[in-house]
């Protein structure tokens, strides 16, 4: 039964990587009902992302390789959904335009310093990434559903800027590449060298 239970973190994991060609693939061909399939497609996937890190750490096996792994194909999954959508309701996008790009930007340049300086993708999961998370799969929602999004988006669009602020300041805070850095204080933590406490069901 634990082999089993040991195989399903990497599962869900790949399976986030095929709903991401799915939902492209969908929604390229207007098919009916899209927006209900999408939805729940994007559920799904939101609750492997949660459920593959806690299987993973309740049995001991979140190693390095897994936690990048996972985030590389977080990305994947979030920037299908993102052109999906953009598929379906390019109105929208067309509005946030701005808001959209100052995201976009700000997300690569997390990944570009964490290669330029560890010479490795960004894996810390912090908890602020983690609630942008929630707010992404919200937003979605509501613009899958709608073709647009007007309150939740703007909040969506100012944690992304803060939190994003806050990964860049973590990365620069590190000494060596580290995941599952909760926060910037953790990191500063690090730094110090001394040891932090992770939450077993979120980080670690």
């Amino acid at each position: 039964m634990r082999n089993r239970m040991t195989k399903l973190p990497i599962i869900f994991i790949y399976s986030r990587l095929a709903m991401s060609i799915a939902i492209i693939v969908l929604s390229a061909n207007h098919i009916d009902h899209y927006a209900f399939i999408a939805v729940l497609l994007l559920s799904i996937g939101l609750l492997t992302d949660i459920f593959d890190g806690i299987i993973a750490r309740r049995l001991n096996i979140s190693t390095e390789a897994l936690r990048r792994l996972d985030s590389t194909v977080d990305e994947v999954f979030f920037a299908a959904f993102i052109v999906a959508t953009y598929i379906q309701c390019p109105d929208f996008f067309r509005t946030n335009t701005l808001k959209l790009t100052m995201l976009f930007v700000l997300e690569g340049l997390t990944y570009l310093l964490c290669f330029l300086k560890f010479r490795k993708e960004i894996a810390t999961h912090s908890i602020g990434s983690k609630l942008w998370m929630l707010l992404i799969v919200a937003s979605l929602v509501q613009i899958i559903l709608q073709c647009q999004s007007i309150i939740l988006f703007n909040f969506c669009f100012w944690v992304g800027l803060l939190t994003r602020m806050e990964i860049i300041a973590i990365i620069l805070a590190l000494k060596k590449w580290t995941n599952d850095v909760p926060t910037i204080y953790h990191a500063l933590q690090l730094r110090k060298g001394k040891e932090i406490k992770r939450h077993k069901m979120f980080n670690g």
